[in-house]
């Protein structure tokens, strides 16, 4: 089934043309069904970049989902045009009385920052707290896992030596979650960051169960069932040129910039890189979509407190 996004959003015309099913606001009304409804809180800078990527995924699941690209209230981005925010987003403030089926947080580049030192951290702790009577679940990309991590678990960030980047092989640890139906015993993952969380911080509590780790590149993949929270600290939604880009941005730049690992054919950034992840990506997202469309409730208004706040309610 087919996403549904506003009919002149940049990215439209890029997935039209990868074959990437849309449908519009006419034809959606006709249809008996009711859509899934998905928030895009994008902290990115390329906004248009992370919403082509993460509309792709969607638009590749089999059931129809209408988008709500979100914004903080607390902090103007300033990479992306005034008018495009003013046109396709909406600031969480004005979204935050309504309900969704799932909200993704993308990362950021401000890792080496102290969280509370980020301009909008009390804000994204609220929406942090929002989403546990709100949304079904959260699925927070890279910095946004890491940040979610630590808010319900204390869970602290390191910063590492250099930038981690490349593309890692992953065991798959988690087995029997259905968030890694149809997955291989071994993936591929594109890594970008310079900080990490480490297993032995976790707390031993029920539900906290790690699916993708990494010899190399350590935790990957985390799922929170009592908060309803997915923590990805790597990148599955990355195109197949964005780590390159990375690197020649930074290296333009006069950077020391880290050539990523395990990409360029023959370790030359002049070869083209080959793509070993996107079909992972795809069964990643297919199987998160399903999932709320199981759990979830036909009206919003059902969606569940977990079990702590329902402890409070009664």
């Amino acid at each position: 089934m087919p996403i549904k996004i506003p009919d002149n959003l940049p990215a439209k015309e890029t997935l039209e043309g990868e074959g990437v099913l849309l449908i519009a606001e006419h034809v959606a009304v006709r249809q008996d069904v009711r859509p899934l409804e998905i928030a895009l809180l994008n902290l990115m800078p390329e906004k248009i970049k992370t919403e082509t990527q993460i509309a792709r995924l969607l638009g590749a699941t089999p059931l129809q989902i209408e988008l709500t690209l979100v914004t903080t209230s607390s902090y103007a981005p300033k990479n992306t045009s005034a008018e495009h925010m003013l046109a396709f987003y909406r600031p969480w403030e004005e979204v935050r009385g309504q309900k969704f089926d799932g909200l993704i947080i993308t990362g950021a580049p401000i890792e080496t920052l102290p969280f509370e030192a980020v301009a909008y951290w009390e804000e994204l702790t609220n929406i942090f707290d929002w989403s546990q009577s709100n949304v079904q679940e959260t699925y927070n990309i890279c910095w946004a896992g890491q940040a979610a991590l630590q808010h319900f678990h204390g869970v602290p960030k390191y910063e590492l030596p250099q930038k981690l980047s490349g593309v890692f092989p992953h065991h798959v640890r988690g087995g029997q979650d259905g968030l890694l139906r149809g997955f291989n015993d071994e993936i591929v993952v594109p890594v970008s960051r310079h900080t990490e969380v480490r297993r032995e911080d976790l707390p031993d509590v029920p539900g906290l169960t790690v699916l993708l780790e990494s010899d190399e590149s350590g935790l990957c993949l985390i799922r929170d069932e009592a908060h309803r929270q997915i923590y990805m600290f790597n990148h599955l939604e990355y195109d197949t040129q964005t780590l390159g880009d990375e690197y020649h941005r930074d290296a333009a730049t006069g950077m020391d910039a880290q050539m990523p690992a395990h990409y360029f054919p023959n370790d030359d950034p002049t070869q083209a890189p080959v793509n070993h992840w996107r079909a992972h990506a795809n069964v990643l997202f297919g199987n998160w979509i399903n999932g709320l469309y199981k759990t979830t409730s036909f009206d919003l208004a059902g969606v569940p407190l977990p079990r702590r706040l329902q402890r409070r309610a009664g």
